[in-house]
């Protein structure tokens, strides 16, 4: 089987899982994520090299991919559309690492492994507050701040002008901030 065989068998099975997984099928989704995750680890080490902490960067980038798994659009490819999630989360995985190995002492790197259930708390809070907004919301907000791609980059991925997105994101984050103050003020 050749090498484009090869990569439009895949590009038909992960739509295809991608969409029965959009549509709440969780054996599908799990089937995807574990195909995904040895496709990830290959491309990160294939188009970055060597990283020490590659099983994390595999976890992030399927973190990722989950949460913005509702933006993902049938009608176009796949691949396309899984790869750039992969390679703005390793850059920004990269980025980190980097900025740790410069900047933090190993006393505060062991501060900040004992406050890593925030971030996940924060998660969890933030998928919560993200299901009253619209789909076009979600998806501009998911691209944007949990996989790290620019305006410009998700309004490509989604098919909208820069404008566009930057107004979806705007009114996305303004609701949730509204939710969250009104909540917090009936605590």
């Amino acid at each position: 089987m050749g090498s484009d065989t090869k990569k439009l068998d895949d590009e038909k099975r992960w739509a295809a899982l991608m969409v029965q997984s959009q549509n709440g099928n969780a054996n599908a989704y799990n089937l995807l994520l574990s195909e995904l995750s040895q496709v990830c680890e290959k491309y990160i080490q294939r188009k970055f090299g060597e990283i020490i902490n590659i099983e994390d960067c595999v976890q992030e980038c399927l973190l990722a991919l989950h949460h913005a798994r509702h933006t993902y659009d049938p009608k176009k490819a796949f691949r396309p559309w899984f790869f750039t999630i992969v390679k703005h989360k390793t850059i920004d995985v990269l980025r980190r690492v980097e900025k740790h190995k410069t900047n933090v002492s190993d006393q505060q790197e062991l501060e900040i492994s004992e406050y890593s259930h925030v971030d996940l708390d924060r998660i969890i809070d933030g998928q919560r507050l993200m299901l009253d907004l619209s789909d076009e919301q979600r998806q501009a907000i998911a691209l944007t701040q949990y996989v790290g791609m620019t305006a410009n980059e998700a309004s490509v991925v989604i098919g909208v002008t820069e404008t566009t997105l930057k107004a979806r994101l705007k009114r996305g984050l303004d609701k949730i901030k509204k939710r969250w103050q009104l909540e917090e003020t009936n605590r």
